[in-house]
């Protein structure tokens, strides 16, 4: 499910993807099956493709990875966490607006 400008995210990637890049990273915790996560997934590919080089945004498949979920409490799904030096700065949890996203992404910019 990822685009041009979201990339996936693994419990095996994670440290590297997400915790040690340069760039604050927005990371989408879905599954497939998901259909609030499947109707947020456009918005979460457009905020990729207009914040590219400024932020990083990944989706983590919760079906397929369980370690990172549950290290960060995701208990319900869409969940968006925003990282920020390898720190947790953010959590947004539903279906939520576009502009409820944005504004979190420009407090860590």
């Amino acid at each position: 499910m990822a685009s041009e400008h979201v990339k996936e995210a693994s419990d095996g990637n994670f440290e590297q993807e997400v915790l040690k890049n340069p760039l604050p990273v927005l990371i989408d915790f879905w599954a497939e099956w998901c259909g609030p996560c499947r109707a947020l997934g456009p918005t979460v590919d457009a905020l990729a493709k207009d914040y590219a080089g400024k932020v990083a945004v990944y989706k983590m498949n919760v079906d397929e990875n369980q370690g990172v979920p549950v290290q960060y409490g995701v208990r319900s799904i869409p969940t968006l966490i925003l990282f920020k030096a390898g720190q947790k700065v953010d959590q947004i949890l539903g279906s939520v607006p576009r502009a409820t996203l944005e504004d979190a992404i420009k407090k860590v910019l």
